[in-house]
């Protein structure tokens, strides 16, 4: 049920499981309170991709943890008892992605080595095919590999939480066959209601929903619709992801990158490096911190119960961690 009017409404999490400070030892980390609000707010911040190295890598979550942990308005996290601490005591929780398995450099032993440095979720390709498995913007994706496969025992093992987005529609799929821990799209908005190839199938969202896991739609407007970064955008995402697997399976994560203005200059300069389904709206449009921020009311306008509007803004994203990290 919805709040009876005049009644406070209880303070939820906000789970951003992804987005994208400049990849530099002196990026603005303060950037990172944008995402502050009443209820508690985790962030999962980026900190490499298909490009990097492990030895990189390191020497960046060395940098950012060190300032993470100098500024009073955040916490590290650990495990989900720092996200509760960090809650109670109004700072932002925040941990680590990779979004890619490249930084590995086909060691397995650094998934444990990067868990341990806060690292909670890593999608093993990013766009294209490497040694775990296909990406969305191949022509033919063949699928999880060998490598991939021991990739996602490994990550299940450890307690690092295996993620589909940038993967292949197949290789999503053999990851949610694969895994024996929920996985998720950490990023991801859905295919059918508009395609683009960085969007997810509807078969894809169900097997990730069978895991046990969630599909994070995100605020990028190109993945949205024609470069529609709008809250209406986004809910028509998360309507149409509830609809297909229910709101227990349904998160939000923008994928914001704090450095777009840099991106979209980079996008214009040199398209040639660029997929025509990224260049043809010209300056992308991305959903800032400020407007995820508004979801709660918009969620509750639309009739969402409290329970499910909990769950879509963090709780189901809560419940990832608790089954998977270790």
């Amino acid at each position: 049920m919805t709040n009876a009017p005049g009644t406070a409404r209880p303070p939820r999490l906000l789970w951003e499981q992804h987005c994208c400070l400049p990849l530099e030892h002196n990026a603005p980390i303060g950037e990172l309170a944008r995402y502050r609000r009443r209820g508690g707010s985790y962030t999962s911040v980026n900190v490499g991709y298909a490009p990097h190295s492990g030895e990189f890598v390191d020497g960046l979550l060395a940098a950012w943890r060190e300032r993470i942990a100098a500024d009073g308005r955040f916490r590290l996290v650990a495990g989900l008892a720092d996200v509760d601490a960090a809650v109670a005591a109004d700072e932002i929780a925040v941990a680590f992605d990779l979004e890619d398995s490249g930084p590995l450099e086909g060691q397995l032993d650094r998934v444990r080595h990067f868990y341990d440095l806060g690292v909670r979720t890593l999608l093993p390709s990013y766009n294209n095919r490497n040694a775990a498995g296909g990406g969305c913007m191949d022509e033919v994706d063949e699928g999880l590999t060998a490598y991939g496969r021991e990739l996602v025992r490994e990550m299940n093992a450890v307690g690092m939480v295996v993620d589909g987005s940038h993967c292949g529609a197949r290789t999503g799929l053999d990851l949610s066959e694969a895994t024996e821990r929920p996985m998720v799209y950490s990023h991801s908005c859905m295919r059918g209601l508009w395609d683009h190839p960085r969007n997810i199938t509807d078969d894809q969202a169900r097997a990730c929903a069978a895991t046990g896991g969630v599909v994070g739609i995100t605020g990028v407007g190109i993945f949205l619709g024609e470069n529609d970064a709008s809250l209406d955008a986004l809910v028509r995402h998360i309507d149409y992801a509830v609809e297909l697997v229910g709101p227990e399976h349904v998160g939000v994560s923008t994928d914001y990158p704090f450095d777009h203005d840099d991106f979209n200059v980079l996008l214009a300069e040199t398209p040639e490096l660029f997929p025509e389904c990224y260049t043809r709206w010209g300056p992308i449009a991305f959903m800032p911190p400020e407007e995820l921020l508004t979801l709660e009311d918009a969620l509750l306008a639309r009739g969402y119960p409290d329970e499910a509007v909990t769950g879509i803004l963090g709780g189901n994203f809560y419940r990832v961690a608790e089954q998977v990290w270790e």
